[in-house]
């Protein structure tokens, strides 16, 4: 079994909202769909989970603080302080933080208007 399917539920996750534009008056074609920041911070031990897609939802992430691992395709990817990854329709992932200290992120992402 791949670690996408062993993936657990989110734990030790914080999710602060930052900022939302509308972009149905900003831009043709995208009316019901929102531009959204958020600071998610994942403690030691923590999970952003379970495996999850982009599809419909497009983003990209830059790390503030500690190391988030990356579980997609069947690998684990390491990213730390000011790197950060794409998340196109082609993304199924989960994340975790296997650090010692909390694992701050910037996600920007465009979502449907709930």
């Amino acid at each position: 079994m791949s670690h996408e399917h062993a993936a657990p539920e989110t734990q030790g996750v914080t999710v602060q909202p930052l900022a939302t534009v509308d972009l149905g008056p900003e831009i043709d074609g995208m009316a019901g769909r929102h531009l959204r920041m958020r600071l998610v911070t994942i403690e030691p031990g923590g999970v952003f989970g379970p495996v999850h897609s982009h599809v419909d939802r497009p983003g990209v992430v830059y790390i503030l603080q500690g190391t988030i691992t990356d579980h997609r395709n069947g690998a684990a990817t390491d990213y730390g302080p000011g790197v950060g990854w794409p998340e196109d329709h082609d993304t199924v992932h989960w994340l975790e933080n296997r650090g010692a200290i909390a694992a701050v992120e910037i996600s920007v992402d465009i979502v449907r208007q709930a």
